[in-house]
């Protein structure tokens, strides 16, 4: 008989200090998320004054000081405490579900993991309640403009504080994850037979082992030079201001594959069960992630080509390769989708737009990595254009992805597919409206991190056109609001396997239990799920009976993963 447990699980009712203390991984992760999207809120609010600030020439609503603080905020909440933290929670919530265990490895250090990274981005934005104000020298942070002599005050040190915090988490999450996956693989998971999610937490989390020290000791050596004079970034005192963007691209340019690798791994979950098929290219598509990684070392100078101090055709050799394993998934995925039994849900939805505003900002990317490219580009909003392209293409388009595919194993509720379907086109349209005129705007010259502009420039028209789709954007948020809000106020009622998919989590109730598993289905293969399932329909037919219902369907069965 079939292993899986289809039932309906009653989840327990639980208390606020119940999740304030809790060690479960599950909570942690939904924590994670929940705290990375109340920070993108925010970022979210500050990116519309921004664009509400330049939708025409002249100062509307704030001054130019405050813009910078505006700015600098933005970046750092969307980058470092969403788009990361959001694939944390994604990590936490189901990757030991996918591997079959019943926790993380050390439960109170993923606890405090997730504090750090709380407290760090509450200790970023307390900067504006500083005389000064918050910290206002641009989410990288250069120096000189993050000195005491152009950034005074306790904004910025504030800022140096909670991005500390952070890569501290980071670091503790990542030693976690590896731990996890490394010993606590359930009997006959073998390295490859976990999903290509797993896979992807695994190479990310050894990712930021390597590049997080870097980031960590830049900032200390920058809080050294504001209160005791160390001089490291200090030409006057025998330092160079280059060498803090060496040792923050040393961190930064892996971190755009540290952000983007966990929602690769989300695609490639989604694609393939509302395909029908397997996974177009499993081991390649493991390569691939390796490759990207270990290629991600060796590009960070890609953002310093006009400081004259770096091998051109060096990075940019390295940045047009680091594209190479990039489009061997971005063809899997389309692979994997070519003659299936697509199935155009919400969650299919977000992976295909993903593919659309992604491949964008890539090619984009490839330009940039051309020296004359860049140097025409350079700190334009060209830059702006394409950051948010590979970004929020590559994060938050997969990231509502996981959560309409996640959301009835974690909840046990399953989010309204008309409510996702405009909130999808909503964003996808004012997504395209926002930023393909910021690429009008960078070929124009008009630069990044201004206030204001003159009028007569031509900037005009593609600034208010930008604005509009960031409008489009907030209000498409709205229906994914109300979704989630109707589906919390409804019982638990969602199946085992909702999807008729293929890895691991969708083999215990939704939401499950505590200890994760009451049984575990034979793993024999990559999709230990969709075995069990044909087994137990082979068993039904053998007995003269149908079908035991929808996950069990004729495109349930082709589901694989």
């Amino acid at each position: 008989m079939s292993s899986i447990n289809l039932g309906i699980a009653a989840p327990p009712r639980t208390s606020l200090l119940e999740w304030l203390t809790t060690t479960d991984h599950k909570k942690i992760g939904v924590m994670y998320i929940a705290s990375a999207f109340g920070f993108a809120a925010i970022g979210g609010l500050i990116a519309e004054l921004i664009r509400l600030e330049l939708a025409a020439p002249g100062q509307q609503f704030v001054n130019a000081a405050t813009y910078d603080q505006l700015f600098t905020v933005h970046g750092t909440l969307m980058l470092l405490f969403f788009a990361g933290p959001l694939a944390i929670g994604f990590a936490n919530a189901i990757m030991p579900l996918q591997i079959g265990a019943a926790d993380m490895a050390f439960p109170r250090l993923n606890a405090l993991s997730y504090w750090l990274f709380l407290f760090g981005g509450l200790i970023v934005m307390s900067g504006f309640l500083t005389t000064g104000g918050a910290a206002a020298a641009g989410w990288t942070g250069y120096a000189p403009l993050s000195s005491s002599t152009f950034s005074p005050g306790a904004g910025m040190d504030l800022w140096i504080v909670g991005v500390a915090l952070v890569g501290v988490s980071g670091v503790l999450g990542a030693v976690n994850f590896m731990v996890t996956i490394y010993a606590r693989r359930a009997p006959g998971m073998h390295m490859f037979r976990m999903p290509m999610f797993t896979w992807t937490v695994l190479v990310t989390s050894t990712l930021i082992l390597f590049a997080f020290p870097s980031i960590t000791a830049a900032l200390a050596m920058l809080f050294i030079d504001r209160h005791f004079g160390g001089g490291f970034f200090d030409p006057t005192q025998g330092g160079n201001p280059v060498l803090w963007q060496h040792l923050f691209w040393f961190f930064g340019h892996p971190e755009v594959y540290i952000l983007i690798l966990p929602y690769f791994g989300i695609i490639s979950e989604v694609v393939p069960v509302f395909s029908g098929k397997p996974l177009f290219g499993y081991r390649f598509m493991v390569l691939a992630v390796i490759a990207i990684a270990s290629l991600s070392m060796g590009v960070w100078a890609h953002h310093m080509f006009t400081t004259g101090q770096v091998d051109l055709p060096f990075f940019s050799l390295m940045s047009l390769l680091i594209a190479v394993p990039t489009g061997i998934k971005i063809f899997n995925w389309i692979a994997t989708m070519w003659r299936g039994s697509l199935r155009f849900t919400v969650p299919m939805l977000w992976c295909i737009g993903l593919l659309y505003v992604f491949t964008i900002g890539g090619i984009s990317g490839v330009m940039l990595a051309s020296p004359p490219i860049d140097y025409m580009a350079q700190d334009t909003y060209f830059v702006v254009a394409h950051l948010h392209n590979v970004l929020i293409g590559g994060t938050v388009f997969a990231g509502f992805a996981g959560i309409y595919f996640w959301f009835p194993k974690l909840t046990g509720r399953r989010l309204d597919e008309g409510l996702g379907k405009i909130h999808w086109l909503l964003w996808v349209v004012g997504f395209a409206v926002t930023f393909i005129p910021q690429y009008v705007l960078g070929a124009e010259g008009m630069p990044r991190r201004i206030a204001d502009y003159p009028a007569g420039r031509g900037w005009d028209l593609p600034n208010l056109i930008s604005t509009i789709g960031a409008l489009i954007l907030a209000v498409g948020t709205l229906p994914f609001l109300l979704a989630v809000w109707r589906a919390m106020r409804r019982p638990a009622d969602q199946p085992a396997d909702p999807w008729g998919a293929n890895s691991l989590e969708w083999a215990t109730s939704s939401p499950p239990p505590h200890h994760n598993f009451d049984r575990l289905p034979p793993i024999r293969s990559l999709r230990p799920v969709f075995d069990e399932r044909m087994a137990a329909e082979a068993e039904r037919r053998a007995r003269g009976e149908g079908a035991a219902g929808p996950t069990a369907g004729p495109a349930a069965a082709g589901g694989t993963g």
